[in-house]
């Protein structure tokens, strides 16, 4: 934390003085000073094209420095004792007002609640409007965005799997995300010899350019054939379902897609099924409508089933995004749903490989929401405890759809739907089908 004094000038956009303390070495000192002279004389002169004199006095007392740098575009000064007390740094993204900024001051702030910039990390400067002894004044402060958050690992090496005399790619078998960085280095310690088969050691590191990093040991296989995936999940009778979470004021339903095919709905409602969410269409570069999705909303509909739709997507902007949810609009047509649109992003294998940070995806899942609110609809989403604990921040707090396959989920969030398995069984139905727990009492609009 430290305090600023400002020596301000009135002028119809601003005037700006900094006086800070900084501690450190002799050489600290003038790196710090010089750069905080440059950021702030680059700040007021991007703003406009106003004429500027800089003036610095050093004064050092044992390891502290002050450093005044004025800024004169005008000729009416602040008086010397207008001062501030700001916090030193912010976090990157953080949502900060100039309030929480601004610690202490004797002047009257006119946007308390204005929020500060955080998208970029380094010097940043925000204009304040105040009031002293009367009189309204307009400069700016300067503070620093900083990145102190580690990388998360995603996927630690669900399928740590090399053929042998094949390439070694780390990144094919892990999966990371920064929540600042799109591009965090990826290094591991430790051999894999591809060229014999074996199980091999290392740990793997993920490191942002903030220098911040997060590593776990993991074994990799090599192995003259990639084994097939082992379903050994039990199925559950929907019925079974439904006598086993015999909760108060809710309602149970399903999910489909094109896999379940043609599913009969009379059949589906008549075991006690109370909803259906379907897959509109997905989109992997192109958006596709689901194979089935016309002929079950028409029976889920004709059956007398409340319905909602979803939507699987890998968009990575929030261009892509919009244009989504503005087709989905298009295809209902002025439709009214039962449920909220649900957007469904579950690439987390090798995330990395979209070129994203925490903070883009959930901008473009607020993207998508927003389109559809624009065209008379809600959004809600879809994603697991896991991922709902470490990567979304649903900062609107929609509907969430949590997928968790336990007997009793321990998700501390507030939910609307819980799917409780992907393994269900019921007449009407060929294969598997996701079962799901509407929980009545959370509003869905």
């Amino acid at each position: 934390m430290k305090k600023i004094f400002f020596a301000f000038t009135l002028t119809a956009l601003c005037a700006l003085t900094a006086c800070g303390k900084i501690v450190g070495t002799d050489s600290d000192v003038r790196s710090k000073s010089d750069a905080l002279e440059s950021a702030v004389t680059a700040e007021v002169s991007e703003t406009t094209d106003i004429k500027t004199t800089t003036a610095k006095t050093t004064n050092v007392t044992s390891a502290t420095t002050t450093v005044t740098t004025t800024i004169a575009i005008a000729d009416k000064k602040i008086p010397d004792e207008v001062y501030f007390e700001t916090i030193d740094t912010v976090e990157v993204y953080d949502e900060v007002p100039l309030s929480e900024l601004i610690t202490d001051t004797n002047v009257t702030l006119l946007e308390p609640d204005k929020k500060i910039g955080t998208k970029k990390l380094g010097r940043v400067g925000v204009k304040v409007k105040f009031t002293y002894e009367g009189e309204e004044y307009e400069g700016k402060l300067g503070y620093d965005v900083v990145d102190t958050t580690a990388p998360v690992a995603l996927n630690m090496g669900w399928n740590p799997y090399v053929k042998v005399d094949q390439p070694f790619n780390l990144s094919s078998i892990v999966g990371y995300v920064d929540n600042f960085d799109r591009s965090p280095e990826l290094t591991y310690t430790g051999e894999v010899d591809t060229s014999n088969v074996g199980t091999y050691d290392i740990t793997v590191t993920v490191t942002d350019q903030s220098d911040n990093s997060i590593s776990w040991d993991m074994t990799v296989l090599v192995l003259n054939e990639i084994p097939a995936p082992e379903d050994n999940n039990p199925r559950v009778n929907f019925k079974d379902f439904m006598d086993y979470y015999c909760y108060k004021n809710v309602s149970y339903g399903i999910d489909v897609s094109a896999w379940q095919t043609n599913v009969d709905y009379e059949r589906v409602k008549e075991q006690g099924c109370e909803f259906v969410i379907m897959r509109m269409g997905y989109y992997y570069g192109d958006i596709v409508m689901d194979d089935y999705y016309q002929q079950n909303m028409e029976n889920a509909t004709a059956a007398g089933l409340d319905v909602g739709v979803y939507f699987y997507t890998t968009a990575n902007t929030e261009d892509e995004a919009r244009e989504q949810a503005s087709w989905i609009v298009e295809q209902l047509d002025g439709r009214e749903l039962d449920y909220p649109v649900a957007f469904d992003w579950e690439e987390w294998g090798q995330f990395q490989e979209y070129g994203m940070n925490v903070y883009d995806l959930n901008q473009i899942f607020e993207a998508f929401c927003d389109e559809l609110e624009k065209n008379g609809y809600t959004g809600m989403l879809y994603s697991s405890k896991n991922f709902l604990n470490n990567f979304w921040t649903n900062k609107n707090n929609r509907p969430v759809w949590l997928a968790h396959y336990v007997d009793e989920t321990d998700y501390e969030g507030q939910f609307a739907i819980w799917q409780a398995s992907a393994y269900g069984r019921m007449e009407g139905i060929e294969g598997d089908v996701d079962m799901n727990i509407r929980v009545n009492e959370v509003p869905l609009f």
